[in-house]
């Protein structure tokens, strides 16, 4: 194997930490087992907190408060120290995955990228913002168009923000609307047209197949990666990134593999973006 291709299979740009409520370990705990896994560069992308007076808003037992962002970057940096004091040789970066809402613009903008200092944002697009304001879990729309079409057009404002690095799972819609049906394939479509025209990669989410599956007219399916999507993707040629999106230190790389494996299967060419994110 090429270093280039060694080094576009381990890296992993999508980690969480426990800090978000949801996962299990710190930076130190995914750094070991990065490095044990052969990792070429590890990114930190915990679920982004915010400001306290929106925080209620923002489905607040999911994510870190304000208050922690200092103590997520001080474990990062303590982590990355004492893998080099060991070793280490792999780059470590600190970063976010935030959902897309355009009054929150400037939170991520000026101060997540500009006071905090973040090395990157990526979007992780888990919720449709419904017409009240209310935030309701893409897997749960299993039915609604409206809702549905609402969700794209909202995700695809979101990438064309141009403060993202890459879209993470843009295939999550399927994991309740299960059936590739004309809905499915136009919102698809849409969704992929926009990333080429962006020049955004679409991000391969190795979690989603250590998940239950889902049954489908067509057979099994991951709830995400699914390969219908993928297959769409293939053809227009879209930029594609595989990460891990580790909730858990055993997962850091080996979820990486999983999604490129799944690209690789499907004739997708996955990306090395590191220059390309941190230049």
């Amino acid at each position: 194997m090429q270093e280039s291709e060694n080094k576009m299979l381990h890296a992993n740009y999508h980690t969480h930490t426990e800090l978000c409520n949801h996962a299990a370990g710190m930076p130190r705990d995914y750094i070991a087992e990065a490095w044990k896994a052969g990792c070429s560069a590890l990114g930190f992308s915990d679920h982004c907190p915010y400001p306290a007076e929106l925080r209620d808003r923002f489905w607040p037992s999911t994510r870190m408060q304000e208050t922690q962002v200092i103590l997520y970057f001080d474990e990062i940096k303590k982590a990355k120290a004492d893998a080099e004091a060991a070793g280490f040789s792999f780059p470590v970066y600190s970063g976010f995955e935030c959902e897309w809402d355009k009054s929150v613009y400037s939170w991520y903008k000026d101060d997540l990228l500009g006071g905090f200092a973040a090395d990157y944002l990526i979007l992780g697009s888990h919720w449709v913002t419904k017409y009240d304001g209310s935030h309701l879990y893409i897997a749960e729309v299993t039915d609604d168009t409206s809702l549905l079409n609402l969700y794209i057009d909202q995700t695809i404002e979101g990438m064309a923000s141009g403060i993202f690095k890459f879209i993470a799972h843009p295939d999550m819609f399927m994991s309740g609307w299960k059936e590739w049906d004309e809905n499915a394939q136009a919102c698809s479509k849409a969704l992929i047209e926009a990333a080429v025209d962006l020049n955004l990669p679409l991000e391969v989410n190795g979690f989603g197949m250590i998940k239950s599956v889902n049954e489908t007219s067509k057979g099994v399916r991951f709830q995400y990666p699914y390969r219908e999507f993928w297959e769409m993707a293939a053809d227009y040629g879209a930029k594609v990134i595989c990460s891990s999106d580790a909730h858990k230190p055993e997962f850091v790389i080996k979820n990486a593999v999983h999604a490129r494996d799944f690209a690789i299967e499907i004739g997708i060419k996955p990306e090395n973006i590191t220059e390309e994110i941190f230049k």
